[in-house]
């Protein structure tokens, strides 16, 4: 899909936020960029750096690329983190069972044949279970159908190849700012025993939970998700961390 995705979470926040959200590469204005979990960390990398530690927020896809980045680059540039409804890894063995609801490691990796050929099934799929079933998004199932199929399908393949390789699990324990793992109590792809994983792994991790919400709350409860996360900067003093870092009264 592409950053317009958190153009209405933006706009929620206001004028006290100074929101960024560039699409990746393989994806909107990148569609031509090299689609890879390293090169989609790397344009992170270039938006961080050129930022005053931002509060980084990944969705799905984008909760990888905020891993990769950080068991990349360490969590030195960031100043905090918030990742929506991923696992840090897709698939399943005899050890985790928190990858993708429902699924085997042979059927989601035989996936990766189906997505070219099949493009405009799996579009309509993934539009349809991004959502609770009775959810009222911000943006509809035909937009966002609408939004898959105009990208390149055989792009598309690589980062997936790339979602499906990742195991960023180990990443967790090395997570040492504030960090907020948000989950949707009606996701039709991960559990929510994943974000309580996660948070048990990272020192200073908690959860929000969003009930009416599947794999997508910043579209499906937007206000919720605006306030989780102006609770969350609140809490862990991260605007006092800035008026202090440019010399004003807290």
């Amino acid at each position: 899909m592409n950053g317009a995705l958190f153009d209405d979470i933006a706009g929620r926040l206001g004028t006290d936020f100074d929101c960024h959200a560039p699409d990746l590469p393989g994806h909107g204005s990148r569609a031509a960029a090299e689609p890879s979990l390293d090169n989609c960390a790397a344009v992170a990398r270039q938006w961080i750096e050129r930022l005053d530690r931002p509060l980084l927020v990944g969705w799905s896809m984008g909760a990888a690329v905020a891993w990769r980045h950080l068991s990349r680059y360490g969590t030195g540039g960031v100043r905090g983190l918030v990742t929506i409804d991923m696992s840090p890894r897709m698939l399943p063995d005899a050890n985790w069972d928190l990858g993708l609801i429902g699924q085997s490691s042979a059927a989601i990796l035989t996936t990766s044949e189906k997505i070219v050929p099949r493009w405009s099934v799996m579009a309509e799929r993934i539009a349809c279970n991004m959502y609770a079933r009775d959810s009222e998004p911000t943006v509809s199932r035909e937009t966002i159908r609408d939004l898959l199929l105009a990208q390149d399908p055989e792009r598309l393949r690589a980062l997936w190849d790339d979602l499906t390789a990742m195991d960023e699990r180990r990443t967790m324990a090395g997570i040492n700012i504030p960090y907020l793992v948000c989950t949707g109590a009606r996701s039709r792809l991960y559990s929510q025993k994943v974000a309580h994983w996660i948070a048990a792994q990272a020192g200073r991790a908690r959860v929000a939970r969003f009930d009416h919400s599947g794999h997508s709350p910043h579209l499906e409860e937007p206000e919720a998700f605006s306030d989780a996360l102006r609770c969350f900067v609140a809490r862990e003093g991260l605007a006092q961390m800035v008026q202090e870092q440019e010399g004003n009264t807290p």
